[in-house]
């Protein structure tokens, strides 16, 4: 797959293609086009980029990109090294607005705004002060993981 194609890969019994689950998007971009901040699949985890660096080509080598980037659902540290002229995976991930329904502890109870679906979710460290029961938030989707990414109201 060239650089721009879209690959759905639908998760459920057996994997099948067709299958109605939950899906998870990729698209294709050229190395050289990736950017600190922009998201990448490392290793099939989604994460944002937060250093790249790129090294010299040598007499009969062609240069390479050595990416760091965080994964946006779990925090770990992962590393990607391509060939500049290499594509890489970018998850094309959903951002939802729910509304906080309650908090308990550390964890929150929020509501969908389009399909009023309830469900759970952690706090984020950085949110455990500032997150209150009818705020508004944006929560980040990809495949069966959820986040909350920031307080919008």
């Amino acid at each position: 797959m060239g650089a721009g194609a879209v690959r759905r890969i639908c998760i459920g019994p057996k994997h099948i293609a067709s299958c109605g689950f939950v899906s998870e998007e990729i698209s294709y971009v050229s190395m050289k086009d990736i950017k600190t901040g922009r998201y990448i699949l490392i290793e099939g985890v989604p994460c944002r980029i937060v250093e790249i660096e790129m090294s010299a080509p040598g007499k009969h080598g062609a240069a390479k990109m050595r990416i760091t980037a965080v994964g946006i659902f779990d925090g770990h540290k992962k590393t990607l090294l391509k060939p500049s002229s290499a594509d890489a995976e970018v998850p094309i991930i959903a951002k939802k607005k729910a509304q906080v329904v309650s908090i308990t502890g550390s964890i929150v109870q929020l509501m969908d705004l389009e399909t009023y679906e309830t469900y759970e979710l952690p706090v984020p460290e950085g949110m455990k002060d500032s997150i209150s029961a009818g705020n508004e938030v944006e929560v980040m989707e990809y495949g069966p993981n959820k986040t909350i990414s920031r307080i919008v109201g």
